[in-house]
């Protein structure tokens, strides 16, 4: 007992401040003991590491007695006695007391693995272990690390290629539906990511050019877009005036189908559709004060469908005191319908192959659905029926060719928010024909107006066709998926076509399938097939919400009557989710004014594309 009591007043009484009994009190039976002094304020690490790779044992992960970390420590991790060393691992303290040197290679001899290889993990799921999906022609791995989705998406801090052959295997890099590169959480398809990753896949140019002297007054996110709401009560419409007049649809071509098909004709006809400036019905309703906010209704269902378009477009914006004029530029996109816009792997320029490049697409798709409307009316005396006024466009001593099937209907939705507000918006809306009994009437016997469409197939094998089925072989037996797969790569278009059916009052909307009779010929194309949609149940199988689409249309009316008299332009970015608001000067759009600010390579060129389609 008295040698240990002076053991532990040694320990307490060292004055040098280790942890251990000094020289100078050590009881002589203890002087022969090996002892391996360290400091008290040493941190003991961790003394076996299971983690380590083969020879794995006890690591050193604390000091010596001099305070420097220990060989195989946290610093020497990667030196000697580190986690890839195969060098052997020293015992604790070793470097402090060579007595304690111990190496235990020899008894790690005598162990055995049992079971060296990871745990089996799920397809897609952790580092290497993604399906291999076919993306296009070629073959990728996916999955290089954390949690994935079904197509082996890239997790947290996953690897750039990681998500390669996602949900549709023919996206480009990315997990996720639309082609986002790296990870995020995956669910089917793999990665989060939406709408907003799709835009930096390609890199367009406006649709025209930003002057200096133009002044940024808002931008508005998509995302702020479908926020947006108001009711706006369609049984209350009021219609001003009616002009023109209408052809009865020929029924015939509801027999039409791929082993009946009709070759679609060019027929020349004059039909107008100028902006809303120009419109001199308009400017009277302007003049007795109908409304305050008049468009027509290509302009004013691009707006109420704007989160669905992906190509720019833009419009100029007139406050006239009191009064607001939407316009469109002479040439610019609205008046030629996009192909397969919202496909996840749109239509490339190149000059390999102009003839399905977006812009020769986009003039070939207006051919068609113009002769397409031509064609499938009856153009006899007993089928033509008479509006109250006259085509306020048409000039007989100048236009040589015969006027189209085409009636402008004038027509006031009230947009007020509550009593004392008024916004009343006048639109022109237009209707292609009418139709007596069967699927596109109403009352047996009475006329009612419908809207004619078409959808042109160009090459089911060619970049850009969006994954869609050969119509020939498709269209009768899987209408179903041959319409699905349209409404997903042209879902702008066929939003604003419905959306335009329903403003014009039209009771039903007659879509017809148009292919070219070869793939490589853009100026031959037959009638595959023909299909009747009712408007409003179009619009709601494509999600389209009319109260969303009227609060945005007031929205940018309030955000230019904020500010004074002037001209504006309403520019949708090329490259992102957004719409841009800018003031520009009174006369940027003079005459003569569009050439210098419109981008010729984001247009199409009429010139330049006539010969692709044989016009």
């Amino acid at each position: 007992m008295t040698s240990l009591s002076a053991l532990i007043q040694s320990v307490v009484d060292n004055e040098s401040g280790a942890f251990g009994p000094s020289a100078a009190h050590l009881p002589p039976q203890f002087a022969e003991i090996p002892f391996a002094p360290f400091s008290k304020n040493d941190k003991l690490g961790r003394i076996v590491d299971w983690n380590q790779d083969g020879q794995a044992g006890p690591v050193a992960g604390g000091s010596g007695p001099s305070g420097a970390p220990a060989q195989g420590g946290a610093q020497g991790g990667q030196q000697k006695g580190g986690k890839y060393s195969r060098e052997p691992k020293e015992a604790f303290g070793a470097q402090a007391a060579g007595q304690f040197a111990y190496f235990h290679d020899e008894d790690e001899a005598s162990f055995s693995v049992v079971a060296g290889g990871a745990g089996a993990k799920k397809p897609g799921q952790g580092q290497g272990g993604g399906l291999v999906q076919r993306q296009g022609n070629q073959r990728q791995q996916g999955g290089a690390g954390g949690r994935g989705g079904f197509g082996g998406a890239a997790g947290r801090g996953g690897a750039q290629q990681g998500g390669q052959g996602g949900r549709y295997g023919n996206q480009q890099q990315g997990g996720n539906r639309w082609g986002q590169q790296g990870g995020g959480r995956g669910g089917y398809g793999g990665g989060r990511g939406g709408y907003g990753n799709r835009w930096e896949q390609r890199t367009r140019d406006a649709s025209i050019q930003v002057a200096s002297d133009w002044v940024p007054l808002e931008d508005i996110e998509y995302s702020r877009l479908a926020k947006l709401r108001l009711e706006v009560p369609m049984d209350e419409v009021e219609n001003l005036s009616n002009h023109g007049f209408l052809y009865e649809y020929d029924r015939t071509f509801d027999r039409v189908n791929t082993k009946n098909e009709k070759p679609l004709q060019n027929a020349d006809r004059v039909r107008y559709n100028p902006t809303t400036s120009d419109d001199p019905i308009m400017q009277e309703l302007a003049a007795k004060d109908k409304g305050r906010v008049f468009i027509t209704d290509s302009i004013l269902s691009m707006l109420m469908t704007a989160q669905r378009s992906v190509y720019p477009w833009d419009l100029v914006i007139t406050r006239d005191g009191d009064k607001l004029f939407f316009d469109k530029r002479e040439g610019g996109p609205f008046d030629y319908p996009s192909v397969n816009e919202n496909a996840a792997d749109p239509p490339l320029e190149n000059d390999k192959d102009t003839l399905n490049s977006p812009s020769a697409l986009s003039l070939e798709a207006t051919f068609v659905n113009q002769n397409f409307a031509f064609q499938v009316v009856r153009e006899a005396a007993e089928a033509r029926v008479e509006l109250e006024h006259p085509n306020p466009f048409y000039q007989p001593d100048v236009e040589a060719e015969p006027l189209a099937s085409c009636a402008f209907r004038y027509r006031k939705f009230d947009l007020s928010v509550s009593e004392d507000d008024d916004m009343a918006l006048v639109v022109r809306t237009e209707v292609d024909a009418y139709t007596t009994g069967g699927a596109g009437s109403g009352d047996a016997g009475q006329p009612t107006y419908i809207t004619i469409k078409a959808l042109n197939e160009f090459d089911p094998r060619a970049q850009g066709a969006g994954g869609a089925p050969d119509w020939r072989t498709k269209l009768d037996s899987q209408r179903g998926a041959v319409v699905a797969t349209e409404m997903k790569n042209n879902s702008s278009k066929l939003a604003r076509w419905a959306v335009q059916s329903v403003l014009a009052g039209a009771e039903q909307m007659k879509m017809g399938y148009i292919s070219r009779a070869n793939p490589r010929d853009a100026s031959r194309h037959t009638i595959l097939g023909t299909q009747w949609y009712k408007p409003r149940e179009f619009a709601a199988q494509m999600n389209v919400n009319l109260a969303n689409g009227w609060g945005i249309v007031r929205t940018i009316a309030d955000l230019c009557f904020k500010q004074p008299e002037g001209k504006f332009v309403l520019l949708k970015d090329p490259n992102k989710p957004l719409i841009k608001l800018y003031r520009v000067p009174v006369d940027s759009f003079g005459e003569g004014g569009d050439d210098d600010l419109l981008d010729e390579s984001a247009m199409p060129s009429a010139t330049g594309l006539t010969s692709d389609i044989g016009l």
